[in-house]
C-alpha cells in the first residue's frame, strides 16, 4: 500500500536543501522528547501513541453506539467547538458525498454542528430544520463549561426534552467529556446519558483520534478502524526510529522553519479537492494555536484552487514575498468524468475532448505551482493516493506529529493555549458574569459603555 509523499523541490531556490536536512539531529531530538514526555507541555502529549494504543474494546464500543443510533435517526447534531468540531468535521466533509444533503435515500444521518458559534440566527434555523425531524446529539467538551457548546447545548436538550421527555433525551443524548469531574461530567451522570470519556492528556486540537472524532465518524457511517490505521501506518514512519530524510513529518516541520527563518512568515495551505475545504480549517486551528506565542509562529492561511486562483490567484503570484505554500494533492479521484466533444467547438474546448476532468485539474496545479515558484512563492507538495479514510487518518496524523516537531523548533509549548482566554474574560465581563465585576468596571471605564 502506498503512502504520503512529501516533495520540497519547489522549495530549493528560496533555501538550501543543504540547510533544511541542518535541522535533522535537532528534530530528532523533539522526536525524543515528544516520546519520552519530557518537554513543553508534556502532560497533554496523549496522542503521540494514540493510534497504537486505543485499544479493540474502544472502538467496538464506538462502533456499537453507532449502529443503534445512526438507524433511528435522520440527523446527528454534533455539539462542539475548536477542536470538537473541526476534527469530525474535517474527516466527514472529506469522505462525503458532495451532495448527501440533497438525496433522500441516505443509509446513514446527515451529521450538522452547533455550538460552534453563537449565531441566534444559525441556531434557531437548525432548530427549525428539525422541529419535525428525527435526530439525536453528541455534546463534546471537558468541561461542560465552554460558553458557546454549553449554550448550544442548553438549546438542543431542552428541545428533546420537549419532544420525547428525560427519558427519551437518555437515547437521543451522548455526552463526550471528561472521566470524572466538570460540570458535562456531572449532568450526564445524573440524567443518565451514555458517555465516551476524553483523555486527559490530549488537548482539543489532538483529539480527532478520540472518541471527540471517532463517534462522530463512526456514527456518519465511516470506518474508523481504517483512519486509526492510516494514522499507525504514519506513526510508524515517523516515530522514534525513523531517519530524518524518509521522514515526512521531520522533513516538512525542517522546511516550513527553514523558510520561516528566511522571512516567509505566511504559510497558505492550498488543496484542488473540495471535499478538502475543511481539513484546511483544521490545520488552520492545529498549527495557529499550537505555534503562535511569544510573538512568534508561522501564520496559516488555506485556498481552495482553482475557485481562489479567480480571487486571490493575483496577490499570491505578484504580492508582498512572505508566503510559501504547501499544496495537498490527490493522486486519484473517486470517479471518472470525461469531457464531452462538442461539434460547434464555439469554446474551443475540444483539444480536452475525452480527457478526465482530472488530468486538467492536475494540469492547472503543475501549472499553477510553476507560475507562483516562478513568481518568487516556495511551494512544498504533498500527495496522498486517494480521498479514503485510511489516507486521511494518514494526513491527519502527519500534521499532528509535524505541527509538535515544529512547535519545538520554535520553543515554544505547541499544546496550551493562553491566548485564547483574553476575549472569553472580556465577554464575560461585559455581559455581567458573576466574579468579573472589576473587569466590567475597567471595560466601561476604558471605552466610556
Amino acid at each position: 500500500m502506498e503512502n504520503l509523499k512529501l516533495n520540497i523541490e519547489k522549495v530549493s531556490d528560496f533555501v538550501s536543501l543543504k540547510t533544511i536536512g541542518g535541522y535533522s539531529s535537532e528534530i530528532s531530538r523533539h522526536i525524543e522528547t515528544l516520546y519520552n514526555k519530557t518537554g513543553k507541555g508534556n502532560d497533554f502529549l496523549g496522542w503521540v501513541n494514540l493510534p497504537s494504543v486505543i485499544t479493540e474494546k474502544e472502538i467496538k464500543e464506538i462502533e456499537k453506539i453507532a449502529k443503534n443510533l445512526k438507524s433511528k435517526i435522520e440527523y446527528l447534531i454534533v455539539i462542539g467547538i475548536g477542536g470538537s468540531h473541526l476534527g469530525a468535521k474535517a474527516v466527514i466533509e472529506s469522505l462525503s458525498d458532495s451532495f448527501s444533503a440533497m438525496k433522500k435515500d441516505r443509509e446513514n444521518p446527515f451529521v450538522l454542528f452547533a455550538g460552534q458559534n453563537i449565531s441566534e440566527d444559525y441556531h434557531c434555523e437548525l432548530l427549525g430544520l428539525l422541529k419535525d425531524k428525527e435526530y439525536a446529539v453528541v455534546v463534546i467538551s471537558k468541561s461542560g463549561t465552554t460558553t458557546e457548546p454549553a449554550i448550544a447545548f442548553r438549546l438542543f436538550k431542552n428541545d428533546i426534552e420537549k419532544r420525547w421527555g428525560k427519558d427519551g433525551a437518555k437515547e437521543r443524548i451522548i455526552a463526550v467529556t471528561d472521566a470524572r469531574k466538570g460540570a458535562l461530567k456531572q449532568l450526564a451522570d445524573k440524567e443518565g446519558y451514555k458517555t465516551f470519556e476524553i483523555p486527559d492528556d490530549v488537548g482539543g486540537r489532538y483529539s480527532v483520534l478520540t472518541p471527540v472524532g471517532l463517534l462522530p465518524i463512526a456514527l456518519a457511517g465511516f470506518n474508523i478502524r481504517e483512519l486509526i490505521d492510516g494514522a499507525k501506518a504514519m506513526q510508524k514512519l515517523t516515530g522514534l526510529n525513523s531517519q530524518f530524510e524518509e521522514n515526512p513529518a521531520a522533513v516538512y516541520a525542517a522546511t516550513r522553519n527553514a523558510l520561516y527563518k528566511s522571512n516567509h512568515k505566511i504559510e497558505i495551505l492550498v488543496n484542488y479537492n473540495p471535499k478538502l475545504h475543511y481539513i484546511s480549517e483544521w490545520w488552520k486551528q492545529l498549527y495557529g494555536e499550537s505555534e503562535g506565542k511569544e510573538n512568534k509562529g508561522i501564520f496559516p492561511a488555506a485556498v481552495d484552487f482553482t475557485s481562489d486562483l479567480h480571487s486571490m490567484g493575483q496577490y499570491i503570484q505578484d504580492g508582498l514575498r512572505t508566503i510559501f505554500e504547501t499544496v495537498i494533492s490527490v493522486k486519484e479521484p473517486n470517479h471518472t468524468l470525461l469531457i464531452p466533444e462538442d461539434k460547434e467547438n464555439l469554446d474551443k474546448l475540444n483539444f480536452l475532448a475525452n480527457k478526465p476532468l482530472d488530468e486538467v485539474n492536475k494540469m492547472a496545479e503543475l501549472g499553477t505551482i510553476l507560475a507562483h515558484v516562478d513568481g518568487g512563492v516556495p511551494n512544498i507538495h504533498i500527495e496522498i493516493p486517494k480521498l479514503n479514510e485510511f489516507y486521511i487518518g494518514q494526513l491527519l496524523y502527519f500534521f499532528e506529529i509535524a505541527c509538535g516537531i515544529s512547535g519545538y523548533l520554535l520553543d515554544v509549548n505547541p499544546f496550551d493555549q493562553p491566548g485564547v482566554e483574553a476575549y472569553k474574560n472580556n465577554m464575560f465581563a461585559l455581559l455581567g458574569k458573576p466574579g468579573f465585576e472589576e473587569a466590567t468596571k475597567k471595560i466601561q471605564e476604558k471605552f466610556s459603555l
